[in-house]
């Protein structure tokens, strides 16, 4: 299945998500990079399999060709390469860190940013909603809660995209160009922090790291990569295609701009309805497994579909529609058991913020929607562009 990863999978996933399920849930497929992966496509198995002990998170226990990005150990140190007891250490520590109240804390900081930076455009204007608004809102909450001078954060953008997105004519060097360039960054930062703290999360967690060394230094700077990388980008596309969810489904977005207090529940659908991360971070089996009736061996590649998993019919009614009114909702973007992300509160905390403020300024798609462009990337949904025109 190496056509799977198509630009027509690019433009909407979707209809082969549909298909791959109807004929089963786990199927062997080409990854674009040429290795192997299975990949599993309903929702009891994503669900099941993303708390499946034997599926581990360590590349140390992969077999099976996987490539994946080549991380200096620096940063390859963190939740998404690590299984209990290194995962359940390095996850208590931030969630004594990464509190609720922490986070809620930010929330008129959220709040300001998405007017000031609506306020920059003017009634009538077109603009791109990505560049303008979807980018620099999640770049400014990430920087002050992690504690990034607001000077050095757009460079997150260029490598982000680099290593999620990258352009056709990207040289072979630039992801790992990229990758070498931010932990260089956030060695100084750490560097910087260390000398002069601050009331940010990244000098909270040098305290904990050099109180008590219960952080190794690795995995200090490893958990500060994953938060600026994981923290942004996921949120940049979330807001992008939560809007353009709503831009196409003109009924849903006008009840939404009447009654606010849908919001809640329209912020979740969204979530589930065009999920930005395509798959759970990849496991790989410690012993052989069967999983949707297919034996898999020890060591190979396990891609959990999550956004296939999110519009599986035998869970959600009418997946494929937009139902901002859509309870229960149990859909597993932000994973489920001892993987779902920390970050979970914070991202919808951004989107809340981001669709609330542009219900309020009222927008409407510049172009058709099928001009719009994706990321060619198969593991990221996203779009390259948004142009809106703001009311």
């Amino acid at each position: 299945m190496s056509e799977l990863f198509d630009s027509a999978f690019h433009a909407d996933p979707y209809p082969t998500y549909a298909r791959l399920r109807a004929e089963g849930g786990a199927h062997h497929v080409s990854l674009p990079d040429g290795s192997k992966a299975w990949l599993i496509t309903r929702y009891d198995d994503v669900r099941a399999g993303l708390a499946d002990d034997r599926l581990s998170l360590n590349r140390e226990n992969a077999r099976g060709g996987y490539q994946g990005y080549s991380l200096p150990p620096a940063l390859d140190a963190n939740l998404l390469n690590m299984d209990p007891p290194d995962h359940t250490r390095l996850r208590s520590l931030i969630a004594s860190a990464f509190t609720p109240k922490r986070v809620d804390a930010l929330t008129p900081r959220v709040e300001a940013a998405a007017v000031e930076l609506l306020d920059a455009v003017a009634p009538g204007e077109t603009v791109d909603l990505i560049a303008a608004f979807a980018a620099p809102l999640p770049v400014r909450v990430i920087g002050d809660l992690v504690g990034v001078p607001p000077a050095e954060r757009a460079q997150f953008r260029t490598w982000t995209t680099t290593l999620l997105a990258p352009r056709p004519d990207q040289t072979p060097t630039a992801a790992r160009e990229a990758v070498a360039n931010m932990h260089r960054y956030l060695l100084d930062l750490v560097a910087r922090k260390r000398a002069d703290p601050d009331d940010d999360l990244l000098s909270e967690l040098i305290a904990v790291r050099d109180a008590g060394d219960r952080l190794s230094e690795d995995e200090l700077v490893s958990l500060v990569f994953l938060g600026l990388w994981a923290g942004y980008e996921n949120v940049v596309n979330l807001i992008g295609n939560g809007m353009r969810a709503l831009l196409t489904n003109p009924e849903q977005y006008a009840e939404l701009r009447a009654d606010e207090t849908l919001l809640p529940s329209a912020v979740e659908e969204l979530t589930r309805y065009d999920q930005p991360l395509q798959f759970a971070i990849r496991r790989f089996p410690l012993t052989d497994v069967e999983i949707a009736g297919a034996p898999i061996s020890a060591g190979e590649t396990v891609l959990l579909g999550i956004a296939s998993a999110n519009h599986d019919g035998d869970v959600f009614a009418a997946p494929d529609e937009l139902r901002l009114r859509r309870d229960p909702n149990p859909h597993l973007s932000y994973g489920y058991g001892i993987h779902r992300s920390f970050g979970s509160r914070l991202s919808q905390l951004e989107t809340s913020v981001a669709v609330s403020a542009l219900l309020r300024r009222g927008c409407r798609l510049a172009v058709a929607d099928e001009d719009l462009r994706w990321q060619p990337s198969f593991r990221n949904r996203g779009l390259m562009e948004l142009p809106v025109t703001l009311h």
